[in-house]
């Protein structure tokens, strides 16, 4: 068996990696990095953290882009961080509509329970930071021992959505990059 991962931490992509759009992300244009969020990256791998991006990805089945175009994109965001220092260990996506019911579409724990059993990580010492209400569940439904709640998302209406669920997030933080902080600050090395 591998040795048992504690330092990991899992990250929704759109509206916490990169801006996010109601159009959907279908190309490397349109791929922005909110600002912090390389640097960030950057500095969770120098501490030695396992990220894994954890992202709900319905415009593939929605027809708006394919799995060659993801790839793509995937890609452009992973050489752009390694760069600058910045490792992504694994990327699980779903690419199911909602109305598919699937067991990894975010809020649903499919996608970590699959990293947990790929990679060995340590749930209870693992993050998972994510700007909506679906990846806060998602790291409840895990039984992830944290969560962040990142205001450059869908902040207003995930803290609606989850307060209406009586669940409260674990911290919340401005960006990715406080985020970062935050957590490497909790560190005991």
């Amino acid at each position: 068996m591998n040795k048992l991962i504690k330092r990991t931490v899992f990250l929704d992509r759109d509206g916490v990696i990169n801006q996010d759009s109601p159009y959907y992300i279908k190309d490397i244009n349109e791929f922005k990095f909110i600002p912090g969020s390389i640097d960030a990256v950057r500095k969770l791998t120098e501490n030695r953290f396992f990220i894994i991006i954890i992202t709900n990805q319905s415009a593939v089945n929605r027809g708006l882009i394919d799995l060659k175009k993801l790839a793509e994109i995937h890609e452009f965001m992973l050489t752009a961080l390694s760069k600058q220092g910045g490792i992504i260990k694994d990327i699980f996506f779903c690419p199911h509509h909602p109305s598919q019911e699937c067991r990894c579409r975010k809020p649903l724990p499919g996608m970590i329970l699959k990293a947990v059993q790929k990679y060995n990580i340590d749930l209870m010492s693992s993050y998972m930071i994510g700007d909506s209400a679906k990846d806060i569940e998602c790291a409840v439904n895990a039984g992830c021992g944290n969560n962040i709640l990142v205001k450059t998302g869908n902040y207003a209406e995930a803290l609606k959505s989850l307060s209406k669920k009586g669940i409260n997030p674990g911290y919340t933080a401005p960006n990715l990059d406080q985020a970062a902080d935050y957590i490497i600050k909790r560190l005991d090395y």
